[in-house]
């Protein structure tokens, strides 16, 4: 698995080489970021109902609709609370994201004996939201502007305070590969330069639906299809077996929102709400889970 991940990396950082100049000679359609967010981003979270079922079991519960109808009340909370007060649940889940792209990232078990090895990865993630603020800081304001949620344009984000986050992040994948394989410090490196090259050259929504579609969502699948058989070919099948109903709902859901926002706002608007609110959604119900399964296994 390690050897596979470390491909994987290599592979994205050859991909977004690759890529970089697509800007400058088509215009890559906002549906075109959206189909592959649906189709590939959503489907690495489609297997959460079969780790509800296990949490289930941990907690003495048999009935599985439990766990949907608590995963759907927190998914609709999350979008209520954005309407109510979308700067401080995009805020929040700014933060979370950023921890939670740093952690899973992170393909390798982190000692112990690192201090405040959660804020390392909290650095370490938030490059993936720094760099487009970086290198396309307008087009990125402008996305945020869309979501309702204006903090950036406050002057304490500034270039100088942006490189210095960059910077942390960078620090941090160092520290997070202390006393690790070359491999893993190769592989940490990698995906930092491949996240600067993509934001440097793309648009922040391509930037970020490569990096969300073919780094992070396809290195947590490997991690799901090694849990599911310790055959990869095998693995993978059902992999994609499990995952498209869930996939298929979620996509569906999304494109009946787009299609009621879009008597509002305009459809490039609607995409952007309907992406980012919806993932945000599904976000904080999908890092509980895997936090309440990690702790409960750590028990066992």
């Amino acid at each position: 698995m390690n050897i596979i991940n470390f491909k994987h990396s290599i592979v994205f950082f050859n991909l977004c080489i690759l890529v970089s100049p697509l800007n400058k000679i088509i215009d890559i359609n906002l549906i075109i970021c959206l189909f592959l967010i649906l189709i590939i981003g959503i489907s690495h979270g489609s297997l959460d109902n079969i780790k509800g079922k296990k949490l289930l079991k941990i907690f003495g519960f048999k009935s599985e609709y439990i766990f949907y109808i608590i995963y759907l009340t927190i998914s609709s909370l999350i979008i209520l609370l954005w309407i109510i007060f979308p700067n401080t649940v995009l805020l929040i889940f700014l933060i979370v994201a950023c921890y939670h792209f740093g952690k899973e990232d992170t393909v390798f078990f982190v000692n112990k004996e690192i201090l405040f090895k959660e804020i390392l990865y909290f650095f370490k993630g938030s490059s993936v939201i720094i760099s487009p603020l970086l290198f396309h800081r307008e087009e990125t304001i402008e996305i945020f502007r869309a979501l309702n949620f204006n903090i950036f344009d406050n002057s304490l984000f500034s270039d100088t305070f942006l490189l210095i986050f960059l910077f942390l992040g960078f620090i941090s994948s160092i520290f997070l590969s202390h006393k690790k394989d070359i491999n893993f410090k190769i592989l940490l490196m990698t995906d930092f330069l491949s996240i600067l090259i993509i934001n440097f050259f793309l648009s922040p929504i391509l930037a970020f639906t490569l990096y969300f579609c073919f780094l992070h969502s396809i290195r947590h699948s490997i991690t799901l299809i090694f849990e599911l058989d310790k055959s990869f070919k095998n693995g993978i099948r059902k992999f994609i077996k499990k995952a498209i109903p869930l996939t298929l709902i979620t996509s569906f859901a999304f494109i009946a929102a787009i299609y009621l926002l879009n008597n509002f706002y305009e459809l490039n608007e609607a995409i952007y709400k309907v992406i980012f609110i919806g993932l945000a959604s599904l976000t904080f119900p999908h890092i509980l889970l895997e936090y309440l399964i990690e702790k409960n296994e750590k028990r066992n």
